[in-house]
């Protein structure tokens, strides 16, 4: 049996290194290398070098990825390997992202049912991606890591509400909506947890708010689709 991970890696909201529950201390430099291998893999030294000084000719960017790696062995040994002349991140770390994407792809492919009370856990509902970190790369993976995120919390939503678990799915749904205001899928996730609850006010409250959101920030209205499914609810005779 595999033993349990002792090194997990977090790159959800900040990031930090621990190994049993203890916090490592690694420069910044050491940092964006770590992660670096996290998000996109194993990597060439040419394109480590290459991504992480991308302002410096390739001899000095060789040079500081020499000296990066060094510091990495020395601080937390094992923690980077070398593999047939790439540099990959020991299989003994666990990595918040990578657990993620893995839940992301078996939710969406519809072969993961997730417990409601996990639903707020980095590892299901992802999280801001390095916040802080204005390298070139950081933009791209954020920005996959965002959309990627919020089909994982609208899907969330769905499923939850068919399992009838309201309270949940209303918690994911927002959050969707938390990170996209503007996003019609977002909303239409949280109409239809208050619909599903028979919350019809809420319901159209939701929309108006959202109406009235898009008129003032981009002079525009929802889509049809949902304005009808709107139009039909409230013209539903009272009982």
């Amino acid at each position: 049996m595999r033993q349990t991970r002792t090194l997990k890696l977090r790159l959800f909201n900040y990031w930090q290194l621990d190994n049993h529950h203890q916090t490592i201390q690694v420069p910044s430099r050491n940092q964006r290398l770590v992660a670096l291998l996290a998000l996109r893999g194993r990597q060439s030294r040419a394109q480590l070098a290459g991504t992480l000084w991308p302002d410096v000719d390739e001899h000095r960017a060789q040079a500081s990825l020499r000296t990066a790696m060094s510091a990495l062995y020395r601080r937390v040994p094992g923690l980077v390997d070398k593999d047939h002349g790439d540099v990959v991140l020991s299989e003994d770390v666990a990595i918040d992202i990578v657990q993620f994407r893995r839940h992301a792809d078996q939710l969406l492919a519809g072969r993961l049912a997730v417990p409601p009370t996990v639903v707020d856990q980095p590892e299901v509902s992802g999280g801001e991606l390095l916040p802080g970190w204005y390298d070139d790369w950081v933009f791209i993976e954020r920005e996959r890591t965002h959309q990627l995120r919020l089909h994982v919390l609208e899907a969330l939503a769905r499923q939850l509400t068919e399992r009838g678990a309201y309270a949940y799915a209303l918690q994911a749904a927002l959050k969707a909506v938390e990170i996209d205001p503007l996003r019609e899928t977002a909303r239409r996730g949280v109409i239809n947890v208050h619909l599903a609850q028979g919350n019809t006010a809420d319901a159209v409250r939701e929309y108006q708010r959202f109406r009235d959101l898009l008129e003032e920030e981009l002079g525009v209205g929802p889509t049809r689709h949902l304005s009808e499914l709107i139009a039909q609810i409230s013209q539903r005779p009272r009982t």
